[in-house]
Order: C-alpha cells, then structure tokens, then sequence
C-alpha cells in the first residue's frame, strides 16, 4: 500500500490538489474505478504515470465525450443509481472526490464503494473549516466549501458534512481508515496528527483511504 509523500502534494493534478493526494495513494498496475470522473484528469495521470487500469463513470454526458475522445474508458451513468451493477470485488481501488456530499444516500454509496473495490478513496471538503463557521456566523448565510457561484436553492451538495461526520459514519460503518490526510486552505498537507479534532477545525478538505475491517463482522 503506499503512502502519500508529503512534498509531492504542493504540485496539483489540474488545479486540484486532492487528485494529486489520490493519486499518491494509488499502487502502480492497479484497476480503478473513478466515480465522477469529470474529465478525466485523474485516469489520464493514473495510465500514463502509474499504468493503471483505469475505468470511469460520469453523470454529464458533455465530460464523457470529451473522456472518450482523449482515449479514456468512461460511461455516462450515475452513482446513486448504478453502483449496484458492478460486480462485488471488480476493483483495487474506487474513487469518489468532492461528490459523496452530493448523492442522494451517503451511507448506501460508502457500503456500494468498498463492495466493489478492495480499497475505497473518498475526499470530502469539510463544512466545519474554519472561514465556513464564521462565513455564516458573520453574513449568516449558508457558505461553500468549493467557493462556487451556486445559490443554496441550487446547490448539489445536500448533504454537506465534516471532517468529524465523516470519520463518525466510517466507524459506525465498521470500515477501517487506512490513511486519512487532510489539507489545508493552500491544498498542502496539514502539520497536524492524524485523527486530530484541530483537523475539524483547520482542514479545508480531506482524502481518506478506507476498507472493510473484517468481512464476517460488516454491517454496511
């Protein structure tokens, strides 16, 4: 299993330092499944660097043409809706990045994740960093993570969470965390120690790398 080398993390892959992380986390000759794939940033650096092989979905049919046309296997398809229909143990790796804030049933999707894959990496930005908790405390009114121009009544992200949710769900899940990395404002890797509640506080997102604790024992 590798693990992520914190000095690499400075350069992005695109303009998003999390994929940069994923990929770290990523073991050479590895079959992945990216959900949400966008267009295809990660599965491209993952073939040409890594020589993985690598499989997409994504829900916008516009990113899966220009996916296909760069020479990557990736389908139109949605991951509250067709995660069922990949076989149970297909993948090393599943990767969900910036997305499990925005489908339909968190829980259901994590326990569709490390079904079909023998490790899941799901990164999430954290609603508890620090400029979220006084945007709204002192605008009072609802703030993003991502910064984007969405109106709340627009917004994807129904069920935005925290760093601290989110390691509570995993636990209540029975899944292992087997690396959890968090980032800063600046997309670096934050000096504090792992499973630190500052974390909470001064992550602007995190990557966790996440399996089944004992199979017998799994409830989902």
């Amino acid at each position: 299993m590798n693990t992520v080398n914190s000095h690499l993390n400075d350069e992005p892959i695109g303009k998003r330092h999390d994929l940069r992380v994923v990929a770290d986390l990523i073991e050479a000759g590895s079959r992945v499944l990216d959900i949400g794939c966008g267009d295809g940033e990660l599965l491209a650096y993952l073939g040409k660097t890594k020589g993985v092989t690598g499989r997409g979905i994504e829900i916008r049919q516009d990113r899966v043409n220009n996916c296909v046309a760069a020479g990557l296997s990736v389908i139109q398809g949605d991951a509250n809706a067709d995660l069922s229909l990949y076989p149970t143990g297909s993948f090393d790796y599943v990767v969900l990045t910036q997305t499990l804030q925005a489908v339909d049933e968190p829980k259901t999707v994590l326990r569709e994740l490390v079904r079909i894959g023998r490790y899941a990496i799901v990164a999430v930005p954290n609603y508890g960093f620090w400029r979220i908790r006084m945007s709204l405390l002192v605008r009072g009114r609802m703030p993003s993570p991502d910064g984007n121009a969405y109106p709340w009544y627009e917004s994807h992200n129904i069920h935005p969470c925290t760093i601290q949710d989110f390691t509570d769900l995993v636990t209540q899940m029975s899944l292992t965390i087997e690396q959890e990395i968090v980032l800063n404002a600046k997309g670096r890797v934050s000096w504090l120690p792992t499973g630190s509640r500052r974390n909470n506080l001064f992550g602007k997102q995190a990557v966790f790398l996440l399996c089944v604790s004992n199979e017998a024992d799994y409830q989902g």
